[in-house]
């Protein structure tokens, strides 16, 4: 059974949201009702931002530390809406935040990457939506499971909800990496290949950790055809209770906004068609070629395989394999490759020989 056929499209939710992509903005934390204020006006000013986010609820690692201002950040999202004409979007990690948050008419819930790993919280989250005519945002889960990401949304679906997007905001890594969250950005292009027609943005704030990192995760984002951003902006990030380092100043958005190339999903130039399919041809043609070497190459591993086993030899000759990566990388990177994605596809190759071999030598 197809799911998610009915989903509503993004320029349909509100008046004020007539094109993609969509622009979400707003501080991490409502931390004062002047801060909220001055960030919401200064970040309408720019003409660049269509709801205005604050988490008024925080979902911290360990007790102790800024957990949110709670209820009384609804009533400053509320002047929000009264002296500005952005729309107004929290965090919903409870049935309980969900009640309060619709008291003061908040306009659009995001659920956060802890709340959707745990499919008992978005049961419970989605128990509590039952009749309610409310746009969701479903960020992904913490580890790349795509699967949980799918299922976390389906609840929500399940309970009536039509207005759902999907929100990339990368994965934990297991060691430190440049970026706070790994994009692992065929895990939202799997998503967009199975599901066409569901909204996807991005979170390039939480992906990056650093500012100074958001502008080339949010131009990667619009290549890769997303419906949208969710950006985080303070009016003074250095004085942020949480997140400082990737909050950008409301001037700083407007900058980033303007120094991105918005670009269209399609071009009905006859000349661009015309030069672009014979391209696409012979990536065509040469990818027909490569599964037929690779299809070469894995024969060749099962016959080496049963010399192995005929002369009880291991399966991983490690001197042969650092030969195989370093003579590789260094053809690779003369032929114009870099040397990460050279090794990246070795070590595929490799795993799928191990086990190609393993299969052989355990043939009774």
């Amino acid at each position: 059974m197809e799911i998610f056929k009915d989903i509503i499209p993004i320029n349909k939710w509100f008046d004020n949201i007539s094109e993609y992509p969509i622009i979400i903005a707003g501080p991490c934390s409502a931390e004062t009702e002047e801060q909220v204020l001055r960030t919401a006006i200064e970040l309408e000013h720019t003409h660049k931002v269509n709801i205005f986010r604050a988490g008024v609820w925080k979902p911290r690692t360990r007790p102790g530390t800024f957990e949110g201002v709670g209820e009384k950040g609804l009533e400053w999202l509320n002047r929000v809406k009264e002296e500005t004409n952005l729309l107004v979007a929290i965090e919903v990690a409870t049935p309980e935040h969900v009640a309060i948050a619709l008291k003061y008419n908040i306009d659009v819930f995001w659920i956060g990457a802890r709340t959707t790993s745990n499919p008992f919280s978005m049961q419970e989250l989605a128990k509590s939506l039952v009749g309610v005519d409310i746009p969701v945002l479903v960020k992904n889960p913490i580890n790349p499971d795509i699967n949980l990401w799918i299922g976390a949304i389906e609840r929500l679906y399940n309970a009536g909800i039509r207005k759902l997007a999907a929100v990339h905001r990368g994965f934990y890594p297991f060691e430190k990496t440049q970026m706070r969250n790994i994009p692992k950005w065929e895990i939202p292009i799997e998503f967009k290949t199975k599901f066409h027609n569901f909204p996807i943005l991005c979170d390039p704030s939480h992906i990056t950790g650093k500012k100074e990192l958001i502008q080339e995760v949010s131009q990667k984002a619009l290549d890769l055809n997303f419906n949208g951003l969710m950006i985080e902006s303070h009016c003074n990030p250095k004085e942020a209770l949480s997140d400082a380092a990737q909050q950008l100043t409301p001037k700083e958005f407007n900058l980033l906004i303007d120094n991105l190339v918005f670009r269209k999903t399609i071009s009905y130039n006859s000349n661009f068609v015309s030069k672009l399919e014979p391209l696409r041809e012979q990536i065509d043609s040469i990818d027909h070629q490569l599964l037929e070497l690779l299809s070469q190459r894995m024969n060749i591993v099962e016959e080496i395989g049963e010399y192995k086993s005929k002369n009880e030899v291991t399966i991983l000759q490690l001197r042969r394999w650092e030969k195989i990566i370093k003579t590789r990388i260094s053809a690779g990177i003369n032929l114009g490759l870099s040397e990460d994605f050279v090794k990246k596809l070795l070590q595929l190759i490799h795993k799928e020989s191990i086990q190609k071999q393993t299969e052989v030598m355990n043939k009774k």
